[in-house]
């Protein structure tokens, strides 16, 4: 038998005979950054970073706009994780929040791709990817709101639909984190003193409102 037939017939010489999932999702992170979306990116492109031939990209994904979903879902993951841990440390709703904050800026900073993914495909993406960012903050919102009820009811505090609260929080901290990524360094202090006193009017908002309510 020649030597070609024993090789599968999407694999070309200096290519890699077989690959991974995260080696593509690897080399997908490799192509963008600050100021390239993964919309961009092409099959071919993503591929060839990778050293397989296209064909192979199907073994893992059934289009790019699948690959892009799974950054997607990854960068949720791993900041979710990041954020949470930041969350533990603190002790009131306060503190809750700009820790986050704090945490999430330095991951900005971190030149953590996977975290630009999230930022940029929720405003400059297809449909699909708008759909998984939302789904990503959605369970940001829903681990937040527990946070929210929990510590203030155990400071004897009422929040105004703490759910919307929750809502507001985490969608105002990711329009500003997004604007970050193309700010200087320089003005990060600023920035979370900015984000810490637009989350504490929101908190304090809610509390006035719920006060207001009958009890």
């Amino acid at each position: 038998m020649p030597p070609s037939a024993s090789r599968p017939a999407d694999h070309a010489p200096g290519r890699k005979p077989s690959i991974a999932r995260e080696d593509l999702i690897a080399a997908a992170l490799r192509l963008i950054g600050p100021h390239r979306s993964v919309s961009t990116l092409s099959l071919r492109e993503v591929a060839r970073e990778a050293d397989i031939a296209p064909n192979s990209f199907y073994r893992h994904f059934r289009d790019i706009d699948e690959l892009a979903v799974a950054l997607i879902e990854l960068s949720g993951e791993a900041l979710r994780r990041i954020v949470g841990n930041a969350r533990k440390r603190a002790g009131d709703a306060s503190s809750i929040v700009r820790s986050s904050i704090e945490v999430f800026i330095e991951q900005v900073r971190a030149d953590d791709r996977l975290l630009h993914v999230l930022l940029r495909e929720g405003t400059a993406g297809t449909d699909a990817f708008k759909a998984a960012v939302d789904r990503e903050l959605g369970f940001f919102e829903d681990e937040l709101h527990s946070d929210l009820v929990r510590i203030n009811t155990a400071q004897g505090k009422r929040l105004q639909q703490p759910r919307t609260v929750a809502r507001a929080i985490t969608r105002l901290v990711f329009a500003m984190g997004a604007t970050a990524i193309d700010a200087p360094r320089e003005r990060d202090a600023e920035l979370i003193e900015e984000l810490s006193l637009m989350v504490r009017m929101i908190l304090s908002g809610a509390r006035a409102l719920a006060e207001r309510e009958p009890g």
